[in-house]
């Protein structure tokens, strides 16, 4: 049987940017370069992307770090693309456009996150729900991504963003926030919220959560006081570590931390009923836990990536609350300290990148 032509939406290659002597390259840009998976980003000079027919190009102006870029950096993501550039919390003004884009004008600011293209052709795209498509492209993993000086992007996958936010604070909101609200949409209504992994995510998730009338519980890892201290500053009701009960059984919870002997925690944390949420694309080994502890309609799912409607009804969201984003920013160059500081938990918020 014939494969049927992609649509508009059809995957872009990662294409690792080449490394031609500079001597035979006009314009070029810098670049963190992931040459091999376990080794630090290096910076290089490289290319400037060239829009191609559905595409954008951006200036960028800010991208943040997030854990999921760990994980492509360490590996743990299979089939790292050599030479990719991570990154896809992106911020940055269009400079250049491709053929067939529409909707999209020069100097416009946009936001580009994880899911970077679909393939439009696959059932779950045909469903609306792209965000499980069967061939798709992650910017920063399999597209290159946003620790650079400019990218190109799938117009269909990128989001005007909320003129509230500066660069900087707009970026979180283009994966911590956005991974956070499909996580949350299931389990809106609880009354009784714990949040397990008190990071990027769960301190833009909290306060849409606490604006709709949620109680927050925060678990941190054993001994954070600065995140405990961080979520109570932000409305929690509680905030203690990973292993101690919560004070009131919870109705719904959500781990963004990627460490799979939570999920007992939390399931033991639930009430009758209730659901546990893993929020991340990467998690260590889930422990063998008593069934009576997924008993009595507990509910225990997934969530993998967005969907389009996700990024336009957060993105309208986060400007009516609004939510308060904290950050704390590096330059380009320094990305290999902004991802060790993130992997040793030295952060409050979520870092961002500045070319």
């Amino acid at each position: 049987m014939t494969r049927p032509a992609p649509t508009s939406d059809a995957k872009d290659d990662a294409r690792p940017l080449p490394a031609e002597p500079l001597s035979l390259i006009m314009d070029t840009m810098t670049a963190m370069i992931l040459e091999t998976p376990g080794q630090a980003l290096r910076a290089t000079s490289v290319p400037i992307p060239i829009p191609g027919p559905n595409q954008v190009r951006l200036r960028i102006a800010a991208c943040g770090v997030c854990r999921t870029d760990l994980h492509v950096i360490d590996g743990e993501l299979k089939d790292v693309p050599p030479g990719i550039v991570p990154g896809h919390e992106i911020v940055g003004r269009i400079d250049a456009i491709g053929e067939g884009v529409s909707g999209l004008r020069p100097g416009q600011r946009v936001g580009v996150p994880w899911l970077g293209s679909t393939c439009g052709i696959c059932s779950y795209c045909r469903d609306e729900r792209e965000n499980l498509c069967d061939d798709p492209g992650f910017t920063g993993y399999t597209i290159n991504g946003g620790y650079a000086e400019y990218t190109v992007a799938n117009a269909r996958y990128v989001f005007p963003l909320p003129e509230a936010y500066d660069d900087a604070h707009a970026a979180p909101l283009l994966c911590a926030g956005l991974i956070g609200y499909r996580s949350w949409s299931p389990v809106r209504e609880a009354k009784h919220l714990g949040l397990y992994g008190f990071g990027a995510a769960a301190h833009i998730i909290a306060q849409v959560a606490i604006r709709e009338g949620s109680v927050v519980y925060a678990f941190t890892r054993p001994g954070d006081q600065q995140a405990q201290n961080f979520a109570r500053d932000l409305g929690a009701a509680w905030a203690g570590a990973s292993d101690e009960p919560p004070p009131s059984p919870l109705d719904a919870a959500i781990i963004f931390a990627p460490v799979g002997p939570l999920v007992p925690q939390a399931l033991k944390a639930v009430r009758k009923g209730g659901t546990v949420i893993c929020a991340g694309i990467h998690m260590s080994d889930i422990p063998a836990f008593p069934y009576e502890i997924l008993w009595q309609e507990r509910t225990l799912r997934s969530i993998a990536n967005l969907t389009r409607a996700d990024g336009e009804e957060f993105l309208a969201l986060a400007a009516r609350v609004p939510i308060e984003t904290h950050v704390k920013t590096y330059p380009l160059a320094e990305a290999n300290t902004a991802l060790s500081d993130l992997r040793h938990g030295r952060l409050t918020g979520a870092a961002v990148l500045i070319p």
